[in-house]
């Protein structure tokens, strides 16, 4: 089919999300017919337009024959011949600002394919004081939007979509609002807040506003309300203001849940209530933090069983219900009330890998496998690019480094490089083989036979990886990265290490820690630094380890996502900064839960 890169369907593929830069094909036509000088769009090969600049005794127009060859080059992906062009004609090239902007416009996409996307970015600069027809300007923001999509710089990208919409009909420009609006989403209350006030771009900073009383007021739909129009008021003429996201008006109609008599489903007695009793600690001081007497929280035991539990929670009509705990127990309620259209809003604290999503369900859980899933994330957007897992060959291992490949295979469309290890001297050997080394080790060895023992060489690791994640228990961190520290190459480039809460010390010391310098690790806010808060419970509970601790800022949390849930449901772009990460509600109700990371300096966690 034959392609013509014209204005219009150059910005429509913008605006169907995938920002992708298109590139026409070039065409044969009638060689007496007039050569069109358009830069607009690219019909001829590059020897048509070649030859037609070297006829041209008006400097404008040859050098706008030049500029169409160089671009036919580029879209036959013939670089070199591009450049060429595009350098010879620099000196005697006429000052006129739509040419020089179309010569920087390729040179940038050549540095994109020859060098890489920082290098376009940076060649692609236009002084603001040229006066450029509109489809120049569109395909100049609409490009580095996509650079900046590709880098994962939201912000930018977000500013470059803003100028982008101010050229676009209004049926283009309603579609770039939307990926806009898309782009904003993930983004937290402090990112927005550090970057919403732009006098020079109005349209970028008027999003941004949005966005932040959009996330900051989700859970209160009166004060939701009042902003909104306060923002529509001062900002009548802006995208947002004539047409709301369909999201944020969903939100605006959702009733929130405001419970007064709350059931907690917890094992209070048995083999389980000592992992139960810090969350019902922490939805006690939840609880006593914003104490309200027309709330009522009751406590039930799920050891005389989850379906009686369930009934007497009924009985005394509980309006909304936290728990039950235990996976076997979620799994048997969820069964028992499967045919049951109306059911009392619940908030469950685990989380099933299959289940049928129903109406006011939702899931909360300290995951590992989401932890995994958030790492994926991390990595993805710190820029790695070829990430190494070494797990633990345990269920849990094996469960977080499906869920770190699944969502890295999102991602990038590629799978992750994973190897198991089994505690010992096996640990060793599986980091040697992930390296590489034993292979250069062999390598070596057979060097010597042929050359003699007398043969001085070391060893060499990998130097394509560029990240390596950890999944192990704390009492076998230390030891997988002594052995990482051995086995990399004095010839290799340092690589980034992540590791998981799961790794992290009990009582950290400043030795122990000195043993993890350089690693980042993810774990739970209110983890990473003291604070009044964890001074108090490390006061009242001195026995509780880390994984106690979370749990009681699970309950914490748990009992401040009630009267949010249906908001957060109808609003996927808002967040609850809580204790256990900032958390966010799926369509299918489960709550998922980004993580803060720290990294070991000296001794020290320090939170990134």
């Amino acid at each position: 089919m034959l392609k013509r890169l014209i204005s219009i369907k150059f910005l429509s593929a913008l605006t169907l999300s995938t920002l992708l830069i298109g590139c026409a094909a070039t065409k044969t036509t009638d060689p007496d017919s007039i050569v069109n000088t358009s830069l607009v769009s690219v019909e001829q090969p590059a020897s048509t337009y070649l030859s037609e600049a070297s006829k041209s005794s008006l400097p404008e127009k040859r050098d706008r024959y030049l500029l169409l060859a160089a671009h036919a080059y580029i879209n036959d992906g013939n670089y070199s011949s591009a450049s060429n062009i595009l350098v010879s004609m620099q000196k005697s090239m006429v000052k006129v600002p739509t040419i020089q902007a179309e010569h920087i416009y390729l040179n940038a996409r050549i540095a994109e394919k020859v060098q890489d996307k920082q290098a376009a970015l940076t060649k692609l600069q236009y002084p603001p004081h040229w006066q450029l027809p509109r489809w120049q300007m569109a395909t100049y923001h609409q490009y580095k939007a996509r650079l900046y999509k590709s880098l994962q710089q939201p912000i930018d990208q977000i500013r470059q979509l803003s100028l982008l919409s101010n050229y676009l009909p209004k049926t283009e420009s309603t579609q770039v609002n939307d990926v806009i609006w898309q782009v904003l989403q993930p983004l937290q209350e402090e990112t927005i807040q550090t970057f919403m006030r732009e006098p020079a771009n109005p349209v970028f900073s008027g999003w941004l506003q949005l966005a932040y009383i959009a996330k900051h007021y989700a859970i209160e739909p009166t004060q939701l309300v009042r902003y909104l129009g306060e923002w529509q008021r001062n900002n009548p003429h802006h995208p947002g203001a004539m047409k709301l996201p369909s999201d944020l008006e969903k939100a605006l109609n959702a009733k929130p849940f405001r419970p007064q008599n709350i059931a907690v489903l917890l094992p209070l007695s048995g083999p389980r209530a000592a992992v139960a009793e810090p969350i019902k600690m922490g939805i006690l001081a939840s609880y006593m933090a914003e104490f309200d007497n027309d709330v009522t929280i009751h406590f039930i035991d799920s050891q005389i069983g989850v379906q009686p539990a369930y009934q007497q929670a009924t009985d005394m009509g509980a309006d909304f219900i936290i728990g039950p705990l235990l996976p076997n127990e979620v799994e048997e309620l969820q069964r028992a009330n499967q045919a049951k259209e109306q059911l009392i809003p619940q908030l469950y604290l685990n989380q099933l890998e299959q289940f049928e999503p129903k109406p006011n369900q939702f899931y909360f859980s300290l995951s590992p496998a989401q932890e995994a899933s958030d790492a994926a994330r991390k990595m993805f957007a710190d820029g790695i690019k070829l990430p190494l897992l070494l797990t633990s060959n345990d269920a849990i291992g094996k469960r977080m480094a499906e869920s770190f490949n699944q969502t890295w295979l999102t991602l990038t469309e590629s799978n992750a490089e994973i190897h198991y290890f089994d505690r010992g001297d096996q640990m060793k050997l599986t980091v040697q083989e992930a390296l590489g080394v034993k292979d250069s080790q062999a390598r070596i060895a057979r060097m010597k036979e042929i050359l003699g023992s007398k043969l001085e060489a070391d060893f060499r690791s990998r130097q394509d990886i560029d990240a390596i994640y950890m999944i192990s228990a704390s009492q076998d961190l230390s030891l997988l990265k002594a052995f990482l520290d051995v086995n990399f190459s004095v010839f290799a480039e340092p690589v980034a290490l992540y590791t998981s809460s799961r790794g992290r010390l009990e009582k950290e010391s400043n030795q122990s820690a000195q043993e993890l310098n350089k690693v980042m690790i993810s774990d739970i806010p209110w983890l990473m630094q003291s604070s009044n808060e964890t001074r108090m419970v490390e006061s009242l509970w001195g026995t509780w380890n880390n994984s106690q601790k979370r749990l009681y800022v699970m309950g914490y949390d748990a009992l401040e996502l009630v009267n949010r849930l249906a908001q957060m449901q109808a609003f996927p772009g808002y967040q609850l900064n809580g204790r256990s990460g900032a958390l966010s509600v799926q369509p299918n109700g489960l709550i998922d839960r980004q993580l803060t990371w720290g990294k070991y300096q000296q001794g020290q966690l320090t939170p990134l």
